[in-house]
């Protein structure tokens, strides 16, 4: 294109100007406008950019190369004396110098202009979505969406909220203002927005009961992206908010250097390893570099999966999958023996409170018995942190579950107290963890209400104001590694779990996030199980907390006991409870904790009058 419009320009002089065409002269000038363009073209590189994301920068690269081609043209003209008059001279200057230039734009335009053509009819075929936000990051997601022809969704503007409705467009598209929710009704209909796209946690928590209400009472499709930092090399995957968007919270920020430090290198145990809480656990143990990762549960199959999980994600990291249970102090002390832990993180529990209620004798032997063999275990082997995991339900407990946690934590907690005073050798810490429910764990009412929405309800609620505490797996176990770095021993740490959640509310959120209007798919009211409550704690009313470095973190100043004491109590309650004497059992529970009042339970008769 270069040299066709150096040939045209001087042609075009010689038929204004009435001169004769040479034809040496014509191959003269084309002689130095091909190598000159060329190389002008290499030394400004024009070529690098992608044509469909042209922009001022590749335009003046064309710029810079053409005056590179013209400098050198001139001086061959003045060389070789080419135009008699410099009027000829000039006119041919800018006749090249014009045509070379446009042409070359024109081309791109050209370019630009049909892919732009193709991609909008191809995207009539695809459903129209709005961003919320309007900043930085959402103008790049919508470029990177919209230049994406795989995705089923085009990005066909952006949203936010404002007392003025002035707004410009955005790289063609346009920016919607509203002042109240009901303004987003007319847009919906005018451009057949089928979708809201939120690109940031934060919006979702900030309009979960405004403008997320809205959009799922009127079906509307809510989307997420991961953050930009996780895009990797390929365009985001749109997903459909799910109730963990709506139930999450702002984002947990740990000290990564701090806790590395302290499992790096090192050789980490974790009981429950196959369980919801124990495997996410192990995941986020196994990026910090541990020397050894052993795994320990009694459930052959998740151990199985759960192994076969890490190798594939980090095939450098040492193994040691063992299949037993926390209530044989032999395979403990075998463990032990062979691999010498020196980090525990203690998930090992039985959680379901209506079977425990069935179960009692089972859940003291395997909460309570097996926390006191592990725990005298880590002691024995000169562990350097022992980290149990404890319950919401351990607060004021009114089930056969709770009340098995509480003596699990008085235990640890006195058992730490005791070596601090010099009364037994040792220098493991004890550190007890307490939080409410995870969302999606096994048995957890998130997948239950998803099984049920999915076969067209009922979904079974067991009061209409029954309320729960909710965090995510990934939060609780980021939280349960601070609390290992920050705690000194014998503390119970208390997660802040923010707000209760009605558990009714919950499942008209779950139901209209499937798509299923609420009233289509009915809530039917069960009843309290036994043992439950309506309300759950994180501390009991004679407890008080006290900061840590981490504002989510907190330390719960509990009733101590004294441990020499406990000892002939949980020895009684381990008798009674391998005899399976149940009343026995839990009697000698509600003996050691006096605050552990029954609900709605065949143990309230026991329950002093």
């Amino acid at each position: 294109m270069s040299c066709l419009c150096t040939g045209a320009s001087y042609l075009l002089v010689c038929y204004f100007f009435k001169q004769s065409v040479q034809t040496h002269t014509l191959l003269l000038l084309g002689c130095f406008s091909l190598p000159t363009s060329i190389i002008g073209f290499l030394l400004f590189k024009t070529y690098k950019n992608i044509i469909r994301h042209a922009s001022f920068q590749s335009i003046w690269r064309i710029a810079a190369a053409m005056f590179f081609k013209m400098a050198f043209v001139t001086a061959a003209l003045f060389a070789y004396h080419i135009f008699s008059q410099t009027r000829y001279l000039l006119a041919y200057l800018l006749l090249d110098s014009f045509f070379s230039f446009s042409i070359l734009v024109a081309a791109r335009l050209v370019v630009i202009i049909f892919y732009q053509y193709t991609l909008n009819g191809f995207t009539k075929l695809q459903q129209k979505v709005l961003i919320y936000g309007a900043d930085a990051s959402d103008i790049a997601l919508s470029s990177v969406l919209n230049l994406n022809t795989q995705t089923h969704y085009t990005i066909a503007g952006y949203l936010r909220f404002a007392k003025r409705e002035d707004s410009y467009p955005i790289g063609n598209l346009p920016v919607y203002v509203l002042k109240k929710v009901s303004d987003l009704h007319p847009i919906l209909e005018k451009e057949e927005i089928s979708g809201i796209l939120f690109t940031r946690q934060a919006d979702i928590l900030a309009e979960r009961n405004r403008l997320i209400s809205y959009c799922l009472s009127k079906k509307l499709n809510l989307f997420t992206v991961p953050p930009i930092k996780k895009w990797k090399h390929t365009a985001p995957t749109l997903r459909k908010l799910d109730i963990s968007d709506l139930l999450g919270r702002e984002e947990i920020q740990i000290a990564t250097r701090q806790i590395e430090q302290n499992l790096s290198g090192k050789t980490v145990l974790v009981t429950g390893a196959a369980g919801s809480i124990g495997s996410e656990l192990c995941r986020q143990i196994a990026v910090f570099n541990p020397h050894k990762l052993v795994l320990f549960d009694n459930c052959e199959t998740g151990i199985h999966n759960l192994r076969l999980e890490l190798e594939e994600k980090f095939p450098k990291l040492a193994l040691e999958p063992m299949v037993g249970d926390i209530r044989s102090l032999p395979r403990l002390s075998y463990l032990f023996e062979n691999h010498h832990p020196q980090i525990v993180f203690h998930a090992a529990a039985y959680k379901h409170v209506p079977l425990m209620e069935q179960n009692p004798n089972e859940a003291f032997m395997v909460n309570t018995i097996g926390t006191r063999n592990i725990a005298h275990t880590a002691l024995q082997y000169e562990v350097e942190k022992f980290v149990m995991v404890s319950t919401d339900k351990a607060v004021n407990p009114t089930n056969v579950m709770g009340a098995s946690k509480r003596l699990a934590e008085i235990y640890v907690q006195s058992l730490d107290r005791y070596i601090k005073e010099g009364k037994l050798n040792g220098k493991t810490q004890y550190i007890t963890t307490r939080f409410g429910n995870v969302l999606g764990s096994q048995g957890s009412v998130v997948p239950l209400f998803e099984k049920q929405i999915a076969m067209g309800g009922p979904v079974t609620v067991t009061h209409p104001d029954i309320t729960r505490y909710f965090m995510t797996i990934r939060e609780a176990c980021l939280l349960v590694l601070e609390a290992s770095n920050i705690g000194n021993g014998g503390d119970i740490m208390v997660f802040d779990m923010g707000t209760p959640v009605k558990i009714a509310d919950l499942a008209k959120k779950m139901i209209q996030l499937s798509g299923f209007e609420l009233g289509s798919i009915r809530i039917e009211y069960t009843g309290l199980r036994p043992g439950e409550k309506l309300y759950e704690e994180v501390l009991s009313s004679v407890e008080h907390t006290q900061p840590t470095s981490h504002r989510k973190i907190r330390i719960a100043d509990a009733r101590t006991y004294d441990f020499k004491e406990l000892i002939p109590l949980y020895d009684a309650l381990n008798e009674a409870a391998l005899a399976c004497r149940t009343e026995e059992t839990v009697k000698m529970a509600k003996n050691i904790i006096p605050e552990y009042i029954s609900n709605n339970s065949v143990f309230s008769k026991l329950d002093p009058k």
